[in-house]
């Protein structure tokens, strides 16, 4: 056949799917499903020779004519379509099973990047003085543990800088006195040893850069602009102080928070809010279009504007979302079990859904299904098929249309002998 012709027949297949209707299957008596385990009709399968849609999984009679049902191989016609294995491979049909898995109602939403409220902290002076140099910025600088964050003049801490030095020259004084201490066990030069790491720890305690200790300690001098450096890493969201303020002891100087958990904060509508429950996994898109998996961990019980506030808590170490930034949001709510299909496989028509049911040896047939939620991949099939079930997944509506063709001659032929 030409590619015109072809194309041709192509067009006479689809337009006859709305000119003729589609066979469905009527169960009576009968559990209202197709079995993945029925591999043919004959022999297991009674249809009526006038109205092949009647069929049933035993002996009786036609509800619409009352005429004897007979076994589908008998029925002096086949209500499946069969395609060869030659026009399966150029129609490039491809085959889906119908499984059971766990699918949800996905609810599309947006969401702020914020900080984690648990994961900020205050960095507070330990003594009174006058901040000499500011050596953060900006909100939003990345603070590493030991960078140093501002120096200060405090007499306070020159007053404990003094006793330090006086403590050292008069535990010089008493290491020379006993000669080596490895070699003895002197209670009193042991008490001495950690007396020493005690005051110097107190200084690291204090946020006292380390590298000013040293100097304190090899200078025998006290040294009046001490570096203040940060005791753990984290991102500044707030500076309270600047050059030449006085702080006192326990004053936040700055606050910062740990990126490595932040909170997005999600709006929900009133629609919404009724389908949404706390531990609901979430799909998460971000500016560069990368998918992060998520669950809601907090939904708010005020509603404000009409709005109510679903939070997620997520590991950032490795997205590295910022927070003020905004996402895209899937909520997966009322997850639940069911027979799922993928999209492609189900036939949105004027008659209603319905799949291509594979029968096995080329056989198809159009079945009528009751679809649900749909989500990303897939949808979910109320009624029509059972689990196991093959259904075509690509070419289904020239495989309908030609279904439509073979089942409105067939019936035009039953009609004729009927009538004879």
């Amino acid at each position: 056949m030409s590619k015109k012709g072809a194309i041709a027949l192509s067009g006479i297949l689809i337009a006859s799917a709305f000119l003729f209707p589609h066979v469905s299957i009527r169960w009576i008596d009968s559990k209202p499903v197709i079995s993945s385990k029925q591999k043919d009709f004959a022999g297991s399968t009674y249809v009526c020779p006038m109205h092949p849609e009647i069929m049933q999984d035993r002996p009786g009679k036609c509800p619409v004519c009352g005429m004897d049902l007979v076994p589908a191989g008998n029925a002096g016609h086949d209500p499946a379509l069969h395609v060869d294995a030659a026009s399966t491979e150029k129609l490039g049909i491809r085959l889906a099973r119908a499984r059971e898995a766990k699918i949800s109602r996905d609810i599309p939403t947006y969401g702020s990047v914020a900080y984690d409220d648990n994961s900020q902290f205050s960095f507070n002076s330990k003594f009174d003085g006058w901040i000499k140099k500011i050596h953060v910025h900006s909100v939003g600088e990345q603070i590493e543990k030991g960078k140093i964050l501002y120096e200060i003049y405090s007499p306070e801490l020159i007053d404990r800088e003094k006793k330090y030095l006086q403590f050292l020259q008069r535990r010089d004084q008493i290491l020379q006195s006993v000669g080596d201490v490895s070699q003895q066990e002197n209670e009193y030069v042991m008490a001495m040893l950690v007396e020493y790491s005690r005051q110097k720890e107190s200084f690291y305690n204090e946020d006292v850069d380390p590298e000013a200790v040293r100097w304190i300690e090899d200078s025998r001098q006290t040294r009046e602009v001490v570096k203040i450096v940060a005791d753990k890493s984290g991102v500044v969201t707030q500076i309270n102080a600047r050059e030449g303020a006085f702080v006192g002891a326990s004053s936040p100087v700055f606050t910062l928070a740990d990126l490595s958990t932040v909170w997005i904060d999600v709006v929900l509508y009133p629609d919404q809010t009724g389908s949404v429950k706390t531990g609901d996994s979430v799909s998460i898109r971000d500016s560069g279009g990368r998918k992060i998996p998520g669950k809601i961990s907090f939904i708010s019980p005020i509603a404000e504007n009409n709005k109510v506030i679903a939070r997620i808590t997520m590991d950032n170490r490795k997205y590295h979302l910022r927070p003020g930034s905004f996402v895209d949001v899937a909520i997966h709510a009322e997850p639940h079990e069911a027979i799922l299909l993928p999209r492609s496989a189900v036939m949105h028509t004027g008659h209603g859904n319905k799949v291509m049911l594979f029968l096995g040896n080329g056989r198809f047939l159009p079945v009528d299904v009751e679809t649900g939620i749909e989500g990303e991949n897939e949808i979910e099939i109320l009624d029509g098929l059972q689990e196991g079930a093959q259904v075509a997944v690509n070419g289904q509506f020239l495989l309908d249309a030609a279904a439509s063709l073979q089942d409105a001659a067939m019936r035009m032929q039953s009609g004729k002998m009927h009538a004879k």
